[in-house]
C-alpha cells in the first residue's frame, strides 16, 4: 500500500510488509532472470520450461503464505517454475519496478499497490488482463466491486486483485465500560464519533479517544475519503481537470479539526502508524480506524474488542477499500502465458481463501466467502464479518496517474489541521491549488 505518501498503507497494514531483500541477477542453469540472457525470444527456457519471476514484496507470514502457494502451483504446473525471491519490500515496489522498466530488466509479476497501478499501467510492458479475468476459472462476476474497480484503468483490467480490505472502527470494550459510554452501533454519525472520542479521553491516565496517522502519507489520507464520499464529494471532478472535494473536503477536515481541538486524538508522528496501534493495543485508546490486517495483533494483545462499521454523516454505510494487485509484465509470449496462469490460479477461491487467512486479506469473491474454511475463520474471529460486510458499501480511490500528487496535497492539509497549523478551509484551498495543478499536467 511503496513510496512515502504514494503508498496505500505503511508497514502497519500487515507485518508482512516490513522488511525486504534486494534481487541479484545471478545466472543459474535453473533460474533465468530478465537480462541474464538464457531465455528464448518468447521467454521459454530449455526444454520448453518457463520461469516466472515473481516480486511478491512480502516478509514474515505473507512470505510464508505466498511461498506455500507457489510450491503447490509448481506441483500442479510442472512446466512452470516460479522464482519467488520477492524482489523488494512491497513499500518500495513502485521505485523498483519503475527502475526495472527503465532498464529493460523487469519481473513477470509484481505486487503493486492499487494507488500506484494507474501510473505503472502507462508502460506498454504491462499486460492487459481483461481477457484473462473474463475466461477460465476466475469468478470475476462474483468479485466484490472494490476488487474489480481497483484493477480497472480506462475500462481495461490492467492487473489481478491480490489483496482486499476495508476500514471499520475497532473499540476497546473495557475503556468504554470504564468511561460509562455505550458501544456504538451501525448507523452512527461522525458527530457521535467525535463526542464518543471526547468522553473516552482521560489525559490523566494517558487515554485517547481515537488516533490518526500524522505523517501526511497515504495512510493519513485514505481514512478521509469515506467522509468526503458521504458528503457527495469525489476525489476527481467529472471533468477530470480539478478535484471533486473542494467543499466536502472542508467539512470532512472540520471533523478532524474537532478531534484535534478536543485533544481526543493521538497523532502518530511516524510512518506506518505502528505507534498508534501500540497505544490501542496497550489499552490506552478507545477507538481505532483500521482494517482486518490488524485483528491478529489486537487479539494477541488481549484487547477485549468489538468492531463496528465506520460512522457517516448520512447514517448510510460507506467505507473504503484499498486493494493491492498482481501486475503482469511482458517478457515474451511464453512467460506472459505462464504469468497469466499463475495469477489466475491465485485468484481462484481455493487459493484465495488460503491467502486471505494467512495474509490478512478479505475474500476477493463471494464464492471464497462461502467456503467452509472462510466461514469457520470468520466465526472464530471477532469482527471479521463486519469488515467483510463493509465491502458491500466500500469504494476505492480512482485509478488515475495524478492520484499520488492529490494524495500528497491532501495529506499535507490533514496534518496541518491535526496539528492546529491551519483551518480546514485554508488547508483545503492550498490542497486544491497543488492537486489541480497536478491534474492539468498532460499524461
Amino acid at each position: 500500500m511503496a513510496v512515502g505518501h504514494h503508498r496505500p498503507f505503511g508497514p502497519s497494514r500487515r507485518t508482512v510488509l516490513r522488511r525486504g531483500t534486494g534481487l541479484a541477477c545471478a545466472a543459474s542453469a535453473a533460474v533465468a532472470l530478465p537480462g541474464c540472457g538464457t531465455d528464448t525470444d518468447d521467454g521459454a527456457g530449455a526444454g520448453g520450461r518457463v520461469t516466472v519471476e515473481l516480486w511478491h514484496g512480502q516478509t514474515d507470514t505473507g512470505r510464508v503464505a505466498i511461498e506455500s502457494l507457489v510450491a503447490d502451483f509448481q506441483r500442479a504446473h510442472p512446466h512452470i517454475r516460479v522464482d519467488s525471491g520477492g524482489g523488494v519490500l512491497a513499500d518500495s515496489m513502485l521505485q523498483k519496478v519503475t527502475a526495472a522498466l527503465a532498464s529493460g530488466s523487469y519481473p513477470d509479476v509484481a505486487y503493486v499497490f492499487g494507488s500506484d497501478l494507474a501510473g505503472v499501467a502507462r508502460s506498454p510492458q504491462v499486460v492487459d488482463l481483461t481477457g484473462t479475468v473474463h475466461s477460465g476459472p476466475v469468478p470475476w462476476s462474483q468479485f466484490w466491486a472494490p476488487a474489480r474497480d481497483a484493477v480497472t484503468v480506462n475500462g481495461r483490467v490492467r492487473a489481478a486483485p491480490a489483496l482486499l480490505d476495508s476500514l471499520a472502527v475497532v473499540c476497546n470494550r473495557k475503556l468504554f465500560r470504564d468511561a460509562g459510554v455505550p458501544l456504538p452501533e451501525p448507523g452512527w454519525t461522525w458527530r457521535e464519533f467525535q463526542e464518543t472520542a471526547k468522553r473516552l479521553t482521560d489525559a490523566r491516565r494517558g487515554v485517547f479517544g481515537t488516533g490518526w496517522p500524522g505523517v501526511g502519507d497515504e495512510d493519513t489520507v485514505w481514512r478521509l475519503w469515506p467522509l468526503v464520499w458521504d458528503l457527495g464529494g469525489e476525489v476527481i471532478a467529472a471533468d477530470g481537470r480539478s478535484i471533486g472535494f473542494a467543499e466536502a473536503g472542508v467539512r470532512a477536515l472540520e471533523t478532524v479539526a474537532g478531534l484535534a481541538r478536543d485533544r481526543s486524538v493521538y497523532i502518530d508522528p511516524k510512518p506506518g502508524s505502528e505507534q498508534m496501534y501500540q497505544v490501542f493495543e496497550s489499552g490506552r485508546m478507545g477507538m481505532v480506524l483500521t482494517g482486518p490486517w490488524q485483528l491478529p495483533d489486537i487479539v494477541q494483545a488481549g484487547v477485549d474488542h468489538q468492531v463496528v462499521p465506520l460512522p457517516s454523516y448520512s447514517r448510510r454505510p460507506v467505507t473504503i477499500s484499498g486493494p493491492d494487485t498482481w501486475t503482469v509484465f511482458d517478457n515474451g509470449s511464453a512467460r506472459v502465458e505462464a504469468a497469466r496462469t499463475l495469477v489466475s490460479w491465485l485468484m481462484e477461491p481455493a487459493q484465495d481463501v488460503r491467502w486471505d487467512i494467512r495474509a490478512g486479506s478479505l475474500p476477493l469473491s463471494r464464492r471464497t466467502q462461502s467456503l467452509p474454511r472462510w466461514r469457520a475463520r470468520a466465526a472464530k474471529t471477532e469482527g471479521l464479518g463486519v469488515f467483510t460486510k463493509a465491502l458491500e458499501s466500500a469504494r476505492v480511490r480512482p485509478a488515475h496517474p495524478a492520484y499520488p500528487q492529490i494524495s500528497q496535497a491532501l495529506g499535507e492539509a490533514i496534518v496541518a489541521v491535526l496539528l492546529g497549523r491551519s483551518t480546514p478551509a485554508k488547508a483545503l484551498r492550498r490542497c486544491a491549488d497543488d492537486a489541480n495543478a497536478a491534474l492539468l499536467i498532460p499524461r
